[in-house]
């Protein structure tokens, strides 16, 4: 894929409220995912949920008529793609067991810093400017004020965990743009399914390894979060980020995703009964500012 061939548009409404819901769906993945590890272990954790995703992708691709078959020399971008997808989950499974739910959520968002960069050089018209740097600062900023009591608490093993999911962030971010190039080439149905299969016998052959001494068992919470993430956020979220970047800018609608972290604390207010504080609204603020900023036609 030439780089003059990456399609690189800019989001439209549409697209950007499509991408908000999105956002809102990933905010209670850290949650689910923290609820689930009481079940499973984190590799277990990982081939069950996707296991799930590859069957709803691969029903909806089928009822479409979208051919699943791999076309020849898609199997290399897809194998490196797989790698990264790999490593990007087992560290955030693995690092949000360490830590808490609300902490994973703060250093999983630090991906779209990861993504700009990324894409700075190998998305053409992508490029980092002063406005869209200050705006992706500004949201980020929006989340640390949201979550600042959670990271002045101190939790055994929590800043081993905060590494591991930062780490599982610049994975995500640069992720998002090998998908962004990939894409272009591969129907996004198709490289997520095969993305699904090369990744399933890794993770189960993985935990078999190394998690057989581990715990296994099913509670209604967690069969319901393990749901949630394989049929919402490994299924429809996966489908529609992946269709939405085969078009538009990367780093203009990564910038969206700091509301995740915010949608989950308010999500679990909201259920919990919990008191909804300045510092959530003051958090939102800044990040539709920083929002508002990076998306902003000159």
């Amino acid at each position: 894929m030439k780089k003059s061939e990456i399609a690189n548009e800019q989001p439209t409404p549409k697209v950007i409220l499509l991408v908000l819901l999105l956002a809102l769906l990933w905010g209670g993945n850290s949650v689910s995912i923290k609820i689930s590890l009481q079940d499973l272990p984190p590799l277990a954790l990982a081939g069950f949920r996707f296991l799930l995703g590859l069957a709803a992708i691969t029903i909806w691709s089928l009822s479409r008529g979208i051919r699943i078959r791999l076309n020849p020399g898609e199997m290399l971008p897809l194998m490196a793609l797989t790698v990264i997808f790999l490593l990007q989950i087992i560290t955030l499974n693995v690092g949000t067991g360490f830590t808490t739910a609300a902490r994973s959520a703060i250093f999983i968002s630090t991906y779209p810093f990861f993504t700009a960069l990324f894409a700075n050089f190998w998305v053409p018209g992508d490029r980092l400017f002063i406005r869209k740097t200050v705006g992706i600062c500004v949201a980020f900023g929006g989340v640390l004020l949201t979550f600042a009591d959670n990271l002045q608490l101190a939790i055994d093993g929590a800043l081993v965990g905060d590494l591991i999911v930062m780490t599982s962030g610049a994975l995500l971010g640069l992720r998002v743009v090998v998908t962004k190039r990939v894409v272009q080439s591969i129907h996004p149905y198709r490289l997520l399914i095969w993305l699904m299969i090369f990744s399933l016998p890794c993770f189960f052959g993985l935990s078999f390894l190394l998690e057989r001494d581990a715990a296994f068992h099913l509670s209604i919470s967690g069969t319901a979060a393990i749901l949630y993430q394989g049929l919402v956020i490994a299924g429809f979220c996966f489908v529609a980020w992946t269709s939405v970047l085969e078009k538009y800018s990367p780093s203009k609608l990564v910038v969206l995703f700091f509301l995740t972290p915010l949608a989950g604390v308010l999500l679990s207010k909201l259920l919990l009964g919990d008191e909804i504080y300045l510092t959530l609204i003051g958090g939102a603020v800044l990040v539709a500012c920083g929002i508002y900023l990076v998306n902003r036609r000159d």
